[in-house]
């Protein structure tokens, strides 16, 4: 393959192929010890894996055992759940800096074939995708993708609707789509943010318990080496409001009088709708959303204590907090223009001749006799010969995907 394409003049590029994608019975590392890196360099691009926490499969496929989806959910609403998906691939990461490649998470979700109903289309999977995504972050990945799948999975970031209902049902937008925003929005545009994982020091410190710092992970995003922006957690599922923490955030100063903060928030971590990001929402249903946020933005500004120089910022239950630490942290995600894209793929563009209701209402209609000479809505062998009074026969089209995918990035 590779020989193939040096030879191919109409691939300019001959450096991007991503491996080895391991995900099973071989570690990275094994294919590392087998001189695969420096024998193929020149062809390679980045260096990959994939991997998912666990599977559905048996209840897909009849693979393996059957799971319960709610003995598991647990295992995805704390921090130790991002620590254990990272460290096997600590040293894998540091290999790929010292070959001057990429090291990508290539395919993850909440659990392999199609994932768990309840857990994999919940808030409670968004709050683990952004655990995952920043921590992924912190142990060397350079981006990560959330796989997509079909109509009948349940971790989709967003699913279309059936072709036959796009006239009037518009897309559903997953719990875990959410997850990118924030992500995207704590990283911020600049490519060179460094993410710190600051839950064990401030636990270490007494600044939070370490009974429950696995549920209020803090992480600390820097730029150009003064820390910009934090995002905290707040797994516990609890709408009494007798489980809502805080977080003490020293600033540099006595004039810094407030930070703003934006919240991922949602009822309870088993919620699949009723979401928002800053007030605004994809929606609170299925087929509900234009890929537009609706909606009021919603940025909390915090006041600080200039005597100790502190702010406290409140984590209900549940939540995630991104807080912008200056004014302009918070410009970076407030664009003063937007950008939008033109639709570049279209349904029901063939066979859209229509009739008024009124006409067809009082019409005689044709008798089966005429039936030869009218148009076909088939696409079938004979079915587009010529038609009298039509000068375009029918067509039916069809497009699909495939590989698609949304990306983190930490680069």
């Amino acid at each position: 393959m590779v020989d193939a394409i040096n030879a191919d003049n109409s691939i300019p590029v001959k450096n991007n192929l991503v491996a080895p994608s391991v995900s099973g019975t071989w570690t990275p590392e094994d294919v590392f010890n087998t001189g695969f890196v420096p024998a193929f360099t020149g062809a390679l691009g980045y260096l990959s894996v994939e991997h998912y926490p666990t599977d559905n499969c048996y209840a897909e496929y009849g693979i393996g055992s059957p799971v319960n989806p709610q003995d598991v959910f647990p295992n995805y609403l704390n921090h130790n759940a991002s620590l254990g998906l990272v460290a096997p691939y600590l040293n894998a990461s540091a290999y790929a800096a010292s070959q001057g490649k990429p090291f990508v998470m290539m395919e993850t979700n909440t659990a392999s074939c199609g994932g768990f109903p309840g857990i994999s289309d919940s808030f409670g999977a968004a709050m683990w995708a952004v655990d995952y995504g920043l921590q992924m972050g912190v142990g060397g990945f350079w981006s990560g993708m959330i796989h997509v799948g079909g109509q009948d999975v349940y971790y989709n970031p967003f699913t279309p609707p059936p072709t036959n209902q796009s006239s009037y049902h518009q897309w559903t937008v997953g719990a875990i789509f959410y997850s990118s925003l924030l992500i995207a929005e704590a990283l911020g545009p600049t490519g060179t943010a460094q993410i710190i994982d600051l839950t064990n020091s401030l636990a270490s410190n007494g600044v939070a318990p370490v009974s429950t710092s696995t549920y209020t992970p803090v992480y600390g995003i820097y730029e150009n080496g003064q820390m910009a922006r934090l995002v905290a957690f707040n797994f516990v599922s609890d709408p009494s409001g007798a489980s809502g923490a805080s977080l003490v955030v020293g600033v540099q100063g006595a004039s810094v009088g407030s930070v703003q903060v934006k919240y991922l928030q949602a009822p309870s971590v088993s919620e699949k709708y009723n979401i928002t990001w800053a007030g605004q929402t994809f929606g609170d249903s299925t087929f509900a959303s234009d890929g537009r946020l609706t909606g009021s933005v919603s940025i909390q500004t915090i006041p600080c204590d200039s005597t100790s120089s502190t702010c406290t910022i409140p984590l209900p239950a549940p939540c995630i907090a991104l807080v912008f630490l200056t004014p302009g942290a918070l410009a970076e995600s407030n664009p003063s223009t937007t950008q939008t894209f033109a639709t570049t793929a279209y349904t029901k563009n063939a066979n859209t001749a229509t009739i008024n209701p009124t006409v067809l209402a009082t019409s005689n209609g044709m008798s089966g006799a005429q039936r030869k000479q009218l148009g076909s809505t088939s696409n079938e062998n004979g079915a587009l010969g010529v038609r009298v009074g039509m000068g375009v026969a029918g067509m039916v089209s069809a497009a699909g995907l495939a590989g698609v995918g949304v990306l983190w990035g930490w680069w």
